[in-house]
């Protein structure tokens, strides 16, 4: 096993998870430019060495906070995917569609929206471009909401319960009339009113089934 092969040990991921938590609590309180090292080190109880090791400087931790947080972010939306828009129990009529698609967007919104992953994101990716310009293309947060997203509505096309060709500009929409919604109207991810997100989901969903139902379709 060659050095590049050998796994991380377990007392080095408990560090690192706790170096990523430091960071994004003292980079979202603080901000980027006010946050030390040190100071991150710290409130990790590691050695400033340590967090060196890591991640080499601060630029380089901004960016482990980031993606850590879009992976998070990224598994917790096919989960509700899964738990929504799966097959089991099959989805059969646009009906029972836009009732799982509800369920799902509401999901979204309560529990990945609402999520400290999601304002991390949301607020880094969004104050930090100048230092994170690679952010701008494979971490784009719609493009990490949309892509699952356009995989699941091409398959109701398929199924004939949507009629919806191009299923990513379909995701779009879908995002626009529910998730960029609610960040239109609520700027800040962490104080969301949650009321107003399920209604907002719920109207979304509505308007995007009167356009894509395939009951539509000419």
């Amino acid at each position: 096993m060659t050095a590049i092969d050998k796994p991380v040990r377990e007392g080095s991921l408990v560090k690192r998870a706790a170096i990523l938590a430091a960071a994004r609590d003292l980079f979202l309180r603080d901000g980027f430019e006010r946050t030390s090292m040190d100071a991150v080190a710290a409130q990790a109880k590691v050695s400033k060495r340590t967090v060196y090791d890591y991640y080499g400087d601060k630029r380089r931790l901004l960016q482990g906070v980031v993606e850590d947080a879009a992976e998070s972010l990224v598994h917790s939306l096919r989960k509700a995917l899964a738990e929504h828009l799966s097959d089991d129990p099959p989805i059969g009529t646009a009906q029972e569609l836009e009732s799982a698609l509800t369920a799902f967007a509401i999901d979204l919104g309560e529990n990945v929206i609402a999520s400290a992953d999601y304002a991390t994101v949301f607020t880094l990716m969004g104050e930090q471009r100048v230092q994170l310009p690679e952010l701008e293309s494979p971490l784009l947060l719609s493009a990490m909401l949309e892509d699952p997203i356009g995989e699941r509505l091409a398959h109701f096309h398929e199924r004939g319960l949507l009629n919806a060709p191009d299923s990513r500009l379909a995701a779009d929409q879908l995002n626009a009339l529910t998730t960029l919604l609610v960040n239109n109207s609520q700027p800040d991810p962490i104080n969301l009113d949650l009321k107003s997100v399920r209604r907002t989901m719920t109207e979304g969903v509505r308007t995007f089934m009167r356009a894509y139902a395939a009951q539509r379709r000419m």
